[in-house]
């Protein structure tokens, strides 16, 4: 398998780290459109399997041209969402296999924005899953850790756990904090501002998808490993429009745990049209409001040293057991910034992202998953996944409710 990483900021360079550990692989190149940042990445795993290169990830062409050149046989997409399709296409041109961890970008509903889906997440790329199947290439969309292992969480529940499921709910909350700084995002907030200001989409049995208004219903959900009580709202996930493509079920939502303060200062950034993408004229520059944003903010790669707490990802599912009682569980994986930094120099939030298809391309390497199409994590074993998360010491867990 020869690998090349697009992107070599915080998850990126997870994940190079995490992959140095691994044997399955004979080349990993991690590029970046600053070349320096892909080289200090490369370099600190210290291991002659890895190299850097340069690469525009907003050019479908300039992706396919370093594929050829290495010889890719899987593309691992780590940049924003906004380059999804440029990299998903370079890589079918090349006739490389595709792992990404965002799907490509929705835009809303232009009449019922808070009541009826537009362009969905993920609906160009599923637009094309047949030229990928005639292809014989696969391309795993979503292969993050939400969405990614809360997928596989769900798929689990569905086999091994339940007769028939009434809501999978997928949950992420935290208590970490950040040393020094009064607003400091652990993710991209260009990522963040996207997802948690769109119209977020829910998924019922006999209406589809549809969608409420951002920071919906919120819920007090109790976390494990010591989080505690954290109050959750609706945001914008690809899970819901993922899991009910293999995962039978009546409801599917996606609630994160933002808190108050962090949801004030993301309604202001609207208020004040800095959460834009289109770019403005300032003194005869053009330059995009969130790109100013993400600019003024520190880089949460760097965040580690300065974090403490937890982070928790994981996928709350209701129904019938296979027994035919009620049941209640909750699966999740639990990262403490701590150990993260201890055993990989990679803050919690990152590392807990960059671990999961980093398993994947190990699966794919083996032949344990296969497939050809555009298919989400749900359309695989969960089982070999989740064994394989033990095995890289960090292993999941499930609470009865």
């Amino acid at each position: 398998m020869r690998i090349l990483a697009v992107g070599a900021g915080g998850v990126g360079s997870a994940a190079a780290l995490i992959a140095a550990r691994r044997d399955f692989f004979d080349l990993f190149v991690v590029a970046d459109y600053d070349l320096a940042r892909a080289e200090k990445a490369a370099a600190a795993t210290t291991d002659a399997r890895f190299a850097a290169a340069q690469v525009d990830a907003s050019s479908a062409g300039s992706i396919a041209a370093l594929c050829r050149e290495h010889g890719i046989t899987h593309v691992f997409n780590a940049v924003d969402p906004r380059f999804v399709m440029p990299v998903f296409e370079g890589a079918a041109a090349a006739g490389a296999h595709y792992l990404d961890m965002a799907m490509s970008l929705s835009r809303p509903n232009p009449v019922s924005p808070y009541e009826e889906t537009g362009v969905k997440l993920g609906d160009e790329q599923f637009a094309v899953a047949g030229q990928w199947e005639t292809a014989g290439r696969l391309a795993l969309v979503g292969i993050g850790v939400e969405p990614g292992l809360s997928d596989i969480f769900a798929r689990y529940a569905a086999e091994h756990l339940f007769s028939d499921i009434d809501e999978i709910g997928v949950r992420d909350g935290s208590n970490l904090v950040v040393e020094g700084y009064e607003f400091a995002p652990s993710f991209s907030v260009w990522t963040t501002i996207e997802e948690c200001l769109n119209p977020p989409v829910i998924w019922e049995r006999g209406r589809g998808w549809y969608t409420t208004e951002p920071f919906a219903e919120p819920e007090i959900f109790d976390f494990p490993g010591g989080i505690g009580p954290v109050e959750c709202v609706h945001v914008e996930h690809e899970e819901v429009l993922l899991i009910p493509r293999w995962v039978e079920a009546r409801k599917v939502t996606f609630k994160y745990g933002l808190g108050g303060e962090f949801i004030e200062v993301l309604k202001t950034l609207r208020k004040l049209g800095l959460d834009k993408t289109d770019p403005v004229r300032v003194k005869g520059v053009d330059v995009s409001p969130r790109d100013v944003v993400a600019a003024v903010l520190p880089d949460p790669a760097t965040l580690g040293d300065r974090m403490t707490g937890k982070t928790c990802a994981g996928t709350w599912v209701t129904g019938t057991g296979k027994d035919g009682n009620p049941r209640e569980v909750y699966l999740y994986h639990l990262v403490d910034n701590e150990w993260s930094m201890r055993e990989y120099g990679a803050q919690a939030v990152v590392w807990q992202t960059a671990v999961n298809p980093i398993v994947a391309l190990e699966l794919l390497a083996a032949g344990t998953w296969s497939g050809a199409g555009v298919l989400g994590p749900e359309a695989f074993d969960p089982v070999p996944f989740l064994d394989k998360l033990t095995e890289y010491g960090s292993p999941w867990e499930l609470q009865e409710r």
